[in-house]
């Protein structure tokens, strides 16, 4: 892989979201934890003095359990989903398969530690089982999809499943659908493994906190090269906090807000004509195609709009733009910045 290649599946949005400008480059929802979770975070900071127990570890896991209407030993917790991306290697593939586009970061960590990779593009986004390749031992996709928006269903994901294959699910955005449609996390079904993040619901990139969900045996085989202690206090307190009744109950009426917001952003888009949208959409940010998108993307950025690119994403290009889903008033300052730059061509 070259070193051009390699750069552009590390670019991350954050990139684009400078201090300054108005963010619809990065998909999380909260600009900082809301006060419970700070509160929850702020009282066990005096577990730092000590390494995390066994006990501390069993407490977490026993919360995303419960959320799932899993068994604690069916659950990892991470140092954010990132990390179950990069522990990847450890099972040790023979042949993965990505399905683009798709968020970037496990085929860099599967090209790095030398796995061969096939990608599968998806030209009109949508999941088709038999693509996937029958030698692939590994199968990696999104859902809902980043930057797609995509939600495929889950039956068609169960579909990938097979003896000697592990498919991965990133549901990242998962709890950002409302009920959690077409989620697999509560499915128990050998070689399914599911990596969910407590980033883009509760504000928390600085923490990086997450888990995976599996059977015991790959959960075992995925974390056998991880060193001691690799989550903190913090992150630990951060999965039981998020996991509990009351946080699941605010993650829907989050998920709710959000359809609400992505289909009134939809809607002013729509006035539009140079700009087409992927659809259907269901997660917090748009895909979108644009005319001249790279100047269009400068141009929002010295208007003070920050946006994503989206030619760093396999199969997309220039002209592709990802957009969050903000309120209906940032949405409307969103828009406007388009149709600036784009009535001065």
């Amino acid at each position: 892989m070259s070193r051009v290649d390699r750069d552009l599946l590390r670019h991350h949005g954050d990139v684009e979201a400078e201090r300054g400008l108005v963010d619809f480059a990065v998909n999380v929802r909260l600009d900082r934890p809301p006060e419970w979770l700070r509160g929850r975070l702020a009282g066990a900071l005096d577990q730092l003095g000590h390494y995390p127990s066994a006990a501390d570890d069993l407490a977490a896991r026993s919360a995303a359990a419960t959320r799932h209407g899993r068994s604690p030993d069916e659950v990892l917790v991470l140092a954010g989903a990132a990390e179950g991306f990069a522990l990847l290697p450890a099972l040790k593939p023979r042949l993965a398969a990505l399905v683009h586009p798709s968020f970037t970061e496990p085929e860099l960590a599967l090209r790095d530690a030398g796995v061969p990779v096939e990608r599968v593009q998806l030209d009109d986004y949508r999941l088709d089982p038999s693509a996937i390749p029958e030698a692939a031992d590994l199968v990696v996709l999104g859902n809902p999809t980043n930057p797609t928006s995509v939600l495929h269903p889950a039956a068609g994901i169960r579909e990938l499943l097979r003896p000697g294959r592990v498919v991965v699910v990133d549901e990242a955005f998962a709890d950002t659908v409302p009920g959690e449609r077409e989620s697999l996390a509560g499915c128990a079904e050998p070689g399914l493994l599911v990596l969910r993040s407590l980033t883009k619901m509760w504000g928390l990139p600085g923490l990086r906190a997450g888990y995976a969900l599996g059977d015991a045996e790959l959960l075992a085989e995925l974390s056998r090269l991880r060193p001691h202690w690799p989550v903190n206090a913090l992150v630990l307190e951060a999965v039981r906090a998020c996991c509990e009744p009351a946080a699941v109950a605010e993650s829907e009426r989050a998920a709710e807000e959000f359809a609400a917001h992505r289909q009134d952003l939809l809607d002013r888009l729509a006035d539009l004509p140079e700009v087409s949208v992927a659809e259907p959409a269901e997660g917090p940010f748009l895909l979108l195609r644009v005319p001249g998108g790279e100047r269009v993307r400068h141009e929002l950025r010295a208007r003070g709009v920050a946006v994503r690119r989206g030619d760093t994403f396999p199969g997309l290009g220039p002209d592709h733009l990802r957009v969050a889903v903000r309120s209906p008033e940032q949405n409307s300052l969103l828009v406007k910045a388009f149709r600036d730059v784009l009535e001065c061509g």
